[in-house]
């Protein structure tokens, strides 16, 4: 009887042991991914300022610009800033938590021809004229924003580098899934960095400022579904929300002009990554 309760416990305790040794392990490991985004942003007031103007236009609406398929604009490694991208390192530092720097490289394009409120003083001899020939000052009065008065576009890009800490909660059991090789995760996170756009500005006919610039902060929070196949490999889909403040565009060459604008975003993404440990 005895011999038949020690055995009955080396075999519960055998099975206790393989069920811990099919649960996938994370702490200490190293994921890194690539993928794409479609992101949409709320209508923002935009001030403008320089020597001989300072204005705001008031509810500007954009939109993101990504660019339909194609293998070689999605997969050459020469293309790769021309479609809404995302990629990141991570790193476990404990089972559930990871630590992870990123890179969303979204497109912020104004919509041209779009009426517009503006407010504030433009040197007439630039010749913008608002509703009903009104020139300035303008006080709540309206204008079209044409190309010969404004194009405004961050589109190489919106540039968003943050830190972030995530969870991962392994949820495979929901849905009768026992196994290392596939699991499901259900990964939620907050982060916060800065902006480096890369601002396409033609503003009253002055020539544009065409480099990158530190022009901001942002934060984010996100949701989603991480797939891990074969313990190595993964594909994640997240939706995440933010706001970003960007109180130093460079819009042109002259240094003493500038525009700032502050808006929340909504960001879709399509991840495909792997995990790895270094040591």
């Amino acid at each position: 009887m005895k011999n038949t309760r020690l055995f009955l416990l080396m075999a519960l305790f055998t099975v206790v042991i393989q069920a811990q040794e099919t649960k996938l392990k994370n702490k200490g490991k190293f994921y890194a991914y690539w993928g794409w985004n479609r992101a949409a942003y709320s209508s923002s007031d935009i001030t403008f300022k320089g020597d001989d103007y300072n204005f705001t236009l008031k509810d500007v609406v954009a939109t993101d610009k990504q660019i339909p398929f194609s293998a070689n604009k999605y997969l050459n490694p020469g293309n790769v800033t021309l479609p809404q991208t995302n990629t990141a390192i991570g790193y476990f530092f404990s089972e559930n938590y990871s630590i992870v720097l990123g890179l969303d490289h979204m497109k912020y394009v104004t919509v041209q021809d779009q009426w517009l409120t503006i407010d504030g003083e433009i040197d007439p001899s630039y010749g913008v004229v608002g509703a009903n020939g009104a020139v300035s000052p303008f006080v709540n009065n309206g204008i079209k924003q044409t190309e010969d008065f404004l194009q405004f576009e961050h589109t190489d890009g919106l540039n968003y580098i943050h830190l972030s800490v995530n969870r991962f909660d392994d949820i495979s059991s929901s849905f009768g899934i026992q196994t290392e090789n596939f699991v499901i995760n259900l990964t939620e996170g907050l982060g916060a960095g800065f902006l480096l756009p890369k601002t396409n500005s033609t503003l009253l006919g002055k020539e544009r400022h065409d480099d990158f610039h530190v022009s901001g902060y942002g934060m984010h929070a996100q949701l989603g579904f991480n797939f891990v196949i074969y313990k190595h490999f993964f594909i994640q889909t997240d939706l995440r929300a933010g706001y970003i403040n960007m109180s130093d565009i460079r819009t042109t060459q002259s240094k003493s002009d500038s525009a700032s604008q502050d808006f929340t975003f909504l960001q879709g993404t399509l991840l495909i990554g792997g995990r790895f440990r270094l040591f």
